[in-house]
């Protein structure tokens, strides 16, 4: 294990090129404590500034967000490969979220004041208050660098909490761009950022008060270990296998290309990228037709601010060799490559790959793949597709693309997942009020989903108050025949159904 003395340094290279453009630290794990210790003392006097107080530095950082776009692409785009046209959409998801937290959270966090569930309950005032956990760790992947710290750090700071964000060794540059804005804009010290490799991650799990993972579901399962050892509670969002299904009566143009972008946008490397596709018959060659010329006019390659093309790199070796082994594992058990199917250039790049003739046995359709491929799959009809939609051990979300709406919202809640879009890609990603968590080995928990997005952040507090106070309560001691008679009487007349309401010698009476 590294200590502070020891503590080296990672470099980042860029995929597309493979140029060194950062290095960071890799924090040790005392370093990792130091850091809680800070923001554990800093917290307080955050959380008591109030939801519209702390709602205040969060509008302060959306505008240096605002200011600094252009940098903050520079960078997302440096340390992933990304084409411009895909890096560009995380500092304004940014900034949406940013406002959507700083506008509601006040609301969201208020007390509330339930009604008593009897007429006994009465005698109290009920309140239930949402406390911030003192410090959140965050620990996020390589895929969307900036969109994802924001995703969950922006719910966790206007909760009240301190947060400490580890960011995934591989593309670190962007959050500590994040935290630099914190700090440039005079924020209250309850933000810090702290790179490094997995043990850095490990020692996060271990200090926090509550984890916040998304990344893969076997450093999941070890995560939930940890926390269940110290009972840290925690919210994982795991991997996807997401599917989607063209019914006969959709547009078969406008869903090709819906599945395009849904399955190839950020080089598939998106948790609810679509990853297999279920087609009826009788529009399965037209579909296929129509995917097929749209994946082979896709521009691969890398760029630095222009827009000239649509497929950025792979962000890993490691990624790009899985992809690889899915599509020439699927072609050696029959498969047919209509395009793509090989790495190229000397950058990460591997080409938009279609495949057909594919089936359940193979690993491209059902294990997570993480790149861009399509794998397309011919059904009979929509109780197949949905069939073999469920047929996997996850569940985070699926597309279903029909002229019948009110057809594809029976059929989505038919799907095991945890959102589904009707005839659109991603549209849950960007649409706040919606919870985003997975079913089955996609996770546990959700962010977002309104009021419950930050108050996962939160510790419920339950709190009763007399309305009126009698000298001695009916059930205090010392025990007494004729109170704990007058009490249950109350329970049963106010709680059982018809005669059952009636004392048991009354009702002996009555038959």
């Amino acid at each position: 294990m590294k200590t502070m003395q020891e503590t080296a340094e990672i470099e980042i290279r860029n995929p597309a090129d493979g140029r060194m453009v950062g290095r960071v630290r890799d924090h040790a794990v005392e370093e990792v404590a130091e850091a809680v210790r800070g923001l554990r003392a800093a917290q307080p006097a955050w959380a008591a500034l109030g939801a519209r107080g702390r709602a205040e530095w969060l509008l302060r950082l959306q505008d240096w967000l605002v200011d600094h776009t252009a940098r903050l692409t520079d960078v997302v785009q440096s340390e992933t490969g990304k084409t411009r046209f895909d890096a560009a959409i995380e500092v304004p998801c940014a900034i949406d979220l940013a406002k959507y937290w700083a506008g509601h959270a006040a609301r969201f966090l208020a007390d509330e004041r339930p009604a008593p569930h009897s007429p006994i309950g009465r005698t109290k005032r009920l309140v239930t208050t949402f406390r911030p956990y003192p410090v959140v760790g965050i620990i996020t992947p390589w895929n969307l660098p900036l969109m994802n710290p924001c995703f969950d750090a922006f719910a966790a700071l206007m909760a009240g909490a301190a947060v400490l964000l580890k960011p995934s060794e591989v593309t670190p540059l962007s959050a500590v761009e994040l935290a630099r804005g914190w700090a440039e804009i005079g924020a209250p010290p309850v933000f810090a950022v702290l790179t490094g490799a997995g043990a850095t991650g490990r020692a996060v799990v271990d200090a926090v008060d509550y984890v916040q993972f998304t990344g893969s579901t076997g450093t999941g399962r070890a995560i939930a270990t940890a926390c269940g050892q110290s009972l840290t509670p925690y919210s994982l969002e795991l991997g996807g296998k997401d599917p989607a299904i063209v019914l006969a009566d959709a547009d078969v143009d406008r869903a090709a290309a819906g599945i395009v972008y849904g399955g190839l946008f950020n080089a598939g490397q998106v948790c609810i990228s679509v990853e297999r596709v279920y087609v009826e018959a009788p529009v399965y060659d037209r579909f296929v037709a129509a995917l097929t010329a749209q994946v082979e006019a896709l521009r691969l390659g890398g760029d630095d601010r222009g827009f000239r093309y649509d497929i950025g790199a792979m962000a890993t070796a490691a990624q790009r060799d899985i992809v690889r082994r899915h599509v020439e594992e699927a072609v050696a058990a029959g498969a047919r490559i209509l395009t793509g199917g090989k790495a190229i250039g000397s950058g990460l790049f591997f080409e938009p790959t279609v495949l057909v003739d594919v089936d359940h046995s193979m690993a491209c359709m059902t294990e997570e793949t993480f790149g861009p491929i399509l794998p397309v799959v011919r059904v009979a009809d929509e109780d197949e597709a949905v069939r073999l939609a469920n047929d996997s051990v996850y569940g985070l979300s699926a597309t279903v693309w029909t002229g019948d709406r009110a057809r594809g919202e029976r059929i989505a809640r038919r799907l095991e997942v945890g959102a589904v879009n009707i005839n659109d890609a991603f549209a849950n990603l960007v649409n706040f009020a919606l919870p985003m968590g997975g079913w089955k080995d996609s996770g546990i928990g959700a962010r977002w989903g309104g009021a419950a997005g930050i108050r996962k952040y939160c510790r419920q507090q339950a709190i009763t108050v007399p309305r009126q106070e009698l000298r001695r309560e009916p059930l205090w001691y010392p025990a007494s025949r004729w109170r704990s008679a007058l009490v249950t009487g109350l329970m049963r007349a106010v709680d059982a159904r018809g005669v059952r309401k009636l004392p048991e010698r009354l009702r002996r009476n009555r038959s």
